[in-house]
């Protein structure tokens, strides 16, 4: 079973409808090779069908978030990026200069993690965020 086809059981199992809209939207976000916007989405998927508006994109992609099978991040300048956790947790290192995005290994923060919740006791989810710097081509 794909990726794909898991998230739609397991939504279907909790009990969501899975409309041919929905169904569309998963199965965009979870081939999809990099993190996507909503506007992209609705773009790709506008090639096949007009039956996707802008509003069932974020609906379905809020879903997804909220149920734990993807990840929303803000890579800079207000730009919301989805994706599925089929990618595995990363940190991404956006440069405020050129806005390159870059992904690190999330084992780096499992100190930060441990620390958060030994000194005020708060179980962090710190698989998918961004941290905002400048890179090296940026700093000469």
């Amino acid at each position: 079973m794909t990726h794909c086809h898991t998230i739609l059981e397991t939504l279907r199992e909790r009990g969501y409808r899975i409309t041919p809209q929905r169904e569309m939207i998963i199965q965009a976000v979870s081939h999809s090779p990099v993190h996507i916007t909503a506007e992209e989405v609705a773009e790709q998927l506008r090639v096949h069908t007009n039956a996707i508006n802008l509003a069932t994109v974020y609906r379905t992609l809020d879903l997804l978030w909220q149920e734990g099978f993807a990840c929303r991040n803000d890579l800079s300048e207000g730009k919301i990026v989805y994706a599925t956790f089929q990618h595995g947790p990363h940190i991404h290192l956006v440069c405020r200069k050129c806005n390159k995005v870059m992904d690190a290994d999330v084992e780096i923060l499992n100190s930060l993690g441990e620390d958060l919740l030994q000194k005020y006791n708060f179980q962090s989810d710190l698989d998918h965020f961004s941290i905002f710097g400048v890179c090296s081509d940026c700093q000469d």
